[in-house]
């Protein structure tokens, strides 16, 4: 009974993995959601400012915002990020015992779903579920272009650092699934670069002029009233990253950097355990029916990349960034499996000793953090 199991442990990992989500679920709940409370509490109320506007969407349900509420969210995006991303995997490779490798590789790894767990009630999740919505939809019209440029402007309204984190992703989907599988002409390629200059503005708009406008000691006295409980001053004080500019930012990051560098090596070894699955992305790649394809998706995954190099220098939350990269390559690998391809790309092996290993290492590790690694 313990060979075939230790021959062929997915299943078994499988719900090791759930077991581990629920662990980082219960001790993430007895933790204060200093970042993701503030941010249910700030609105439009003075006007259009950054960072405001799920804070302006649970202004228009309560009056008072209780602690519990970013859990409950939070709650609820995870939920409907792992419900989407399992409709996305039945639909791009289905559910047999060959995918399940590969299913356990990527919602099981410490980067993806219980990562999310970890830095729950944060925005980053957002970015994320809108892809995978992108990656359902049929993307034969301008509708597709237009519907993700819409969630570009929701995700920078959300976190104007969106547009490194996940814009970029949304931005290689439209091309893969509109631009190569459908063609492009003069009125969809204007139509796409009209979207990302509105995005683009947006973003410049949130960045430079969407601090808040009165003094800091007036902002968190009305913070205090959208309160439930007013008690909890300990909850308000990351009210200062409303005024903060961007040269304070980037400067904190590198007065951070020699401590917060030390992880890098831990991320290395993180992505060097999902060999199995890196080494299918790049099959998969490889099986693309057209070379033009092939130098587009790869262009697409530096273009990413590099978007993250530039949030690495600007803000220091490292495990979170290097995490969302590795959820975007996630992402863009089903959206590659959606091109024509010339063969089928083998699939990662069920029954091969060294993969299971790496897939039982990545199984038990329950996440990969916020700022440091674990």
């Amino acid at each position: 009974m313990t060979a075939p199991i230790l021959q062929n442990p997915w299943r078994l990992l499988l719900a090791i993995n759930a077991a581990v989500i629920v662990g980082v679920f219960v001790h993430k709940i007895q933790l204060p959601p200093y970042v993701p409370y503030i941010h249910l509490l700030v609105d439009y109320h003075f006007g259009f400012i950054k960072r405001a506007l799920i804070g302006a969407i649970v202004a228009l349900f309560t009056d008072k915002v209780p602690v519990s509420l970013v859990f409950t969210l939070g709650g609820a995006t995870w939920l409907v990020t792992l419900g989407l991303y399992a409709r996305l995997f039945q639909k791009t490779f289905s559910f047999t015992a060959k995918t399940l490798p590969l299913f356990v590789f990527i919602a099981g790894s410490p980067f993806f779903l219980k990562n999310f767990m970890h830095t729950l009630g944060h925005f980053d999740i957002y970015g994320c579920v809108l892809a995978i919505i992108l990656l359902l939809m049929p993307a034969g019209s301008l509708l597709f272009v237009a519907t993700a440029a819409l969630f570009a402007i929701i995700l920078v309204l959300i976190h104007h650092i969106h547009l490194l984190m996940y814009v970029p992703t949304i931005i290689a989907i439209v091309v893969i699934r509109h631009y190569l599988a459908y063609g492009y002409n003069r009125s969809n390629v204007a139509f796409g670069v009209l979207a990302f200059a509105l995005v683009s503005a947006l973003f410049f708009a949130a960045q430079f002029l969407g601090t808040m406008p009165i003094p800091e000691a007036d902002f968190v006295a009305y913070l205090k009233t959208r309160m439930a409980d007013p008690s909890r001053t300990d909850l308000l004080q990351f009210a200062y990253i409303w005024y903060q500019p961007l040269a304070k930012e980037i400067s904190d990051t590198w007065g951070r950097l020699p401590h917060n560098i030390l992880g890098v090596p831990v991320f290395a070894l993180l992505i060097w355990l999902h060999t199995p699955l890196w080494r299918f992305f790049a099959n998969l790649i490889r099986a693309l029916a057209s070379e033009m394809h092939r130098r587009l998706v790869v262009a697409a995954l530096i273009g990413i990349s590099l978007a993250y190099l530039v949030m690495f220098a600007m803000v220091f939350d490292y495990s979170r960034w290097i995490s969302n990269w590795a959820v975007c390559m996630f992402l863009i690998l089903h959206a590659v499996k959606m091109l024509p391809a010339k063969q089928e790309a083998p699939l990662i092996p069920a029954e091969d000793q060294k993969t299971n290993i790496f897939g039982l290492i990545v199984t038990l590790i329950p996440r990969v953090g916020i700022v440091r690694p674990f």
